[in-house]
């Protein structure tokens, strides 16, 4: 695996070399567009929306619109003069409670690795934030950009996760949702009831990205069947929606449903257990 990016972190006097690694692979399936009748690969063009002319790049320039169809234009000594110092330092300006950042606010993380002369530092800067259950607020230049971004304590490894700005997020108070619908203690406690039921611990391998799956078993066959067209299969109809009045019959069939779901998963591990300690017939 590759750094990204190499700098260090800095909070109060202390110093920690650190190289950034990316925390996620990318798993999507790439596809490229092609003519129906020969699959040529067919390429992209700037073209301009004026006279539908392609355009060079020595050509092209940027610009800001600040008013329907009224544009700016942006020249690289103007992003110059804003230019930020890439100072290569994840600069920790405060420590906050974990628990008081809302989820919403984190959206890409790296890993941290102490690069030589930083182990101890690090070790110290873990533990203090596993300790304390705090995470450290900073902003980072990576490749010309500034980010807001959180160090955590995550797994033995510190953990730098970029953050959205404030007025980065929409608002929610544009949004029509119920506010002063009061559910029955029936619908709470069997509501309640179904959740505990489908309580576990958290395996994050446990969960797989079916569509992915599913679309490349679809591309394997076409790969098999020479890119013939395959027998379509039955679509799967779509559950009802609940309706106010049937909500305590749902939950009640759902409750049974999980409760005999765990008991044929249940069953099936013994079987399994079973099948595996039975002692080997002699041959």
């Amino acid at each position: 695996m590759r750094a990204i990016w190499k700098g260090s972190i800095s909070f109060g006097l202390v110093n920690i070399p650190i190289a950034l690694y990316p925390a996620t692979r990318k798993e999507e399936l790439r596809f490229r567009l092609l003519r129906a009748k020969d699959l040529s690969p067919v390429n992209y063009k700037r073209v301009a929306e004026k006279d539908g002319r392609e355009v060079p790049w020595d050509q092209i320039v940027k610009g800001y619109e600040y008013e329907k169809g009224k544009y700016v234009v942006l020249k690289d000594e103007d992003f110059q003069r804003v230019d930020l110092e890439a100072t290569q330092t994840v600069d920790i300006q405060d420590f906050v409670k974990q628990e008081e950042i809302d989820p919403v606010f984190f959206y890409k993380p790296y890993y941290l690795e102490p690069q030589k002369g930083g182990d101890k530092a690090y070790v110290l800067l873990r533990e203090t934030l596993e300790k304390t259950g705090r995470v450290g607020i900073a902003k980072v230049v990576i490749k010309t950009r500034q980010y807001l971004a959180g160090v955590k304590a995550e797994n033995n490894v510190l953990l730098l996760e970029l953050m959205h700005f404030a007025e980065e997020l929409a608002e929610t108070d544009k949004l029509h949702v119920p506010k002063k619908i009061e559910p029955g203690k029936r619908e709470v406690d069997m509501a309640t009831a179904l959740v505990n039921s489908m309580s576990s611990k958290w395996d994050p391998k446990k969960y797989r990205d079916d569509y992915r799956d599913a679309l490349m078993e679809v591309i394997e066959e076409k790969v098999e069947a020479g890119g013939k067209e395959l027998e379509e299969k039955p679509k799967k109809k779509a559950p009802p929606s609940t309706k106010v009045i049937d909500l305590v019959a749902v939950l009640q069939e759902s409750l049974n449903q999980t409760k005999g779901a765990k008991k044929t998963r249940g069953a099936k591990a013994s079987a399994h257990a079973a099948g595996r300690t039975r002692p080997r017939k002699a041959a």
